[in-house]
């Protein structure tokens, strides 16, 4: 939008005949709006950082309470395995069978723990990806009805400008209707997320 070669531009309005200069479109009357403050300061939007917080702190507590038993078990195998060195015969046959069942029981654990982490971190994207929807189906008439109090016929989100007059910004504006319409978000994945989802065990 800025690469604007003014020459060439000049050139061709010099070029077009007036009945077709009577058919371009109008000079861009713009509004600005800070989407990034909007999603972090709007009243629902809060609330709903506050909950995907808690669900990510609850991912991440999982987490290592999953990996660190897995971590110490193939620590211990491996200590093991280090110590067949100093066996023989038979001794040995049985204590390489007894491992071998040891790690695949731990890649078993490994897959399925694997398994729930990606459960749950597939839900927490798409409950964020739902908040995020919700939010953009209300801004997106409120943003076209500010424009039109303004008689603005462009709005650009203020992270794609380079500098821009305070005037034009009107983020209060729509962060106050936006609070009127939306106050409260609903906390669930995508609805097409939802149907997706596999059965748990024992349901």
């Amino acid at each position: 939008m800025k690469n604007i070669i003014i020459g060439a531009a000049m050139a061709l309005s010099l070029a077009v005949p007036a009945a077709a200069q009577a058919q371009r479109a109008p000079n861009a009357q713009i509004v600005v709006i800070d989407r990034e403050r909007i999603l972090r300061e709007c009243n629902a939007c809060r609330t709903a950082q506050a909950q995907l917080q808690t669900m990510q702190t609850q991912l991440q507590q999982r987490a290592t309470a999953l990996g660190q038993p897995i971590q110490s078990e193939a620590q211990s195998i491996e200590t093991a395995m280090q110590g067949l060195r100093n066996q023989q015969g038979a001794a040995r046959t049985t204590a390489e069978a007894a491992l071998q069942t040891r790690v695949q029981q731990l890649r078993q654990r490994e897959a399925t723990a694997n398994q729930e982490l990606q459960r749950m971190e597939l839900n927490y994207r798409s409950t964020l990806a739902h908040v995020v929807q919700q939010i953009d189906q209300r801004l997106g008439p409120i943003i076209s009805q500010v424009m039109a109090q303004r008689g603005a016929n462009l709005a650009m989100d203020v992270a794609a400008t380079y500098a821009h007059a305070p005037a034009l910004n009107v983020t209060d504006v729509v962060l106050q209707q936006l609070n009127a319409a939306l106050p409260s978000l609903s906390l669930t994945p995508l609805p097409q997320q939802q149907q997706a989802q596999p059965p748990q065990p024992g349901r």
